[in-house]
């Protein structure tokens, strides 16, 4: 658990590089709750990484930053350390899966960062040592640095300041840093409020661990909704996320692409599969009734990928 201390300061280290984001109310007539969307598209970089990443730099010694900074991400963290080390005039080495969608790489280029393409397999390897093999820097790691999973309670806290009596908040779960912050924000402030992750039907690690009571490789495969789920549940991270959650939410990908085309539709905001994924669980009732927050995380989706689920189609 992040203590609340740290997320109140890493709120004042980042007021300058992120953005306060909107609670919105989603209407839908025949929803089982009341849900309100906390839109992290409307980040700089269209996803609320950039929170996490500007707060585990900036609290960093600047002497551990000469040789500039370095990640592992499918997309949305690698532009948060990319913009955050333009900011600082460093240069920023990402490390990232050769399924990682072209939009992504994109804005990675256009923010400065160098682009360096793995097999999954050694993605993920690097992912578990904290450490890219042959690179030097700063190494900001996406999902288990304290100091990222304190940059993303500052949404915790946000929330209960909108919404001081919501009954439960759903956090899209890739690498379990999302859920560790805003949980701990949640539990500090509110204890009462249920906490719910969710993952794609594909690639649903946590909700197998929790199943098994331990991490557990699944049978992952990638699909459209890219920055959510994993392979297997972070060692590190098990013993921080499962004592903060209250249940361990899955939504199949047909349900995934209606919540992306639902938020276009009726709050004219463009959400990836990932941060559709807490809109489509809440409208299937799996996180109860009353006032649900749904993190919306992020709003990078490839503008292909994004017509055809706009024309009704689910990606495979």
């Amino acid at each position: 658990m992040i203590a609340i201390e740290e997320i109140e300061q890493a709120r004042d280290r980042i007021a300058g590089d992120a953005v306060r984001t909107p609670l919105v109310r989603l209407h839908v007539a025949d929803a089982p709750c009341e849900i309100w969307c906390k839109l992290e598209p409307l980040q700089p970089v269209n996803s609320f990484k950039i929170r996490g990443a500007a707060n585990c730099v900036r609290s960093a010694d600047p002497a551990e930053l000469r040789h500039g900074l370095v990640t592992v991400s499918a997309g949305n963290m690698a532009q948060g350390v990319a913009w955050i080390a333009r900011e600082l005039g460093l240069p920023a080495t990402i490390a990232v899966p050769d399924s990682a969608p072209a939009t992504k790489l994109a804005a990675i280029a256009r923010l400065g960062g160098t682009v360096l393409k793995l097999p999954y397999a050694d993605w993920w390897q690097a992912m578990m040592d904290g450490a890219v093999s042959g690179v030097d820097g700063f190494f900001v790691h996406p999902v288990s640095d304290p100091a990222v999973m304190a940059g993303n309670g500052t949404i915790g806290l946000e929330i209960l300041e909108d919404l001081p009596d919501v009954d439960a908040v759903v956090i899209p779960c890739g690498g379990g840093g999302l859920t560790a912050g805003i949980a701990s924000a949640l539990r500090a402030r509110r204890p009462q409020t249920r906490v719910y992750t969710v993952e794609p039907e594909t690639a649903a690690a946590l909700a197998a661990a929790r199943a098994a009571g331990e991490p557990t490789e699944i049978d992952y495969r990638p699909s459209f909704v890219d920055g959510a789920g994993s392979r297997k549940v972070l060692a590190e991270m098990w013993p921080q996320v499962a004592p903060l959650i209250d249940d361990a939410l899955v939504a199949t990908l047909e349900e995934t692409a209606a919540a992306v085309r639902l938020l276009a539709e009726r709050v004219r905001v463009i959400a990836e599969g990932a941060g559709a994924l807490a809109i489509a669980a809440s409208l299937a009732g799996r996180a109860g009734s009353g006032k649900i927050v749904a993190v919306v995380s992020g709003g990078n989706l490839d503008f292909a990928t994004l017509a055809r689920i706009l024309d009704g189609e689910t990606p495979t």
